[in-house]
């Protein structure tokens, strides 16, 4: 998981998420990516249940995301 935490308060299940993290592109390019449990994991005590986040911040129109990785193309 990235930037995603759980806990769980009787039948409540708590999502703790950082918005102030970035954690780079997504494939497309088109969002920024600011937590993911990558997958859908088991909610903590309920292993017959299951969850899936993705939380992103779309990029403005006609630009794309920038990349976390050094261009290895620019000249230092």
């Amino acid at each position: 998981m990235q930037n995603v935490q759980f806990q769980r308060e009787g039948d409540l299940l708590i999502v703790k998420i950082d918005l102030s993290k970035a954690f780079g592109p997504s494939a497309s390019g088109k969002t920024v990516i600011v937590a993911s449990t990558r997958g859908n994991p088991p909610v903590p005590g309920s292993p017959d249940c299951f969850i899936g986040i993705n939380c992103f911040r779309r990029v403005r129109p006609g630009r794309r995301a920038p990349s976390s990785a050094p261009d290895a193309s620019r000249q230092v």
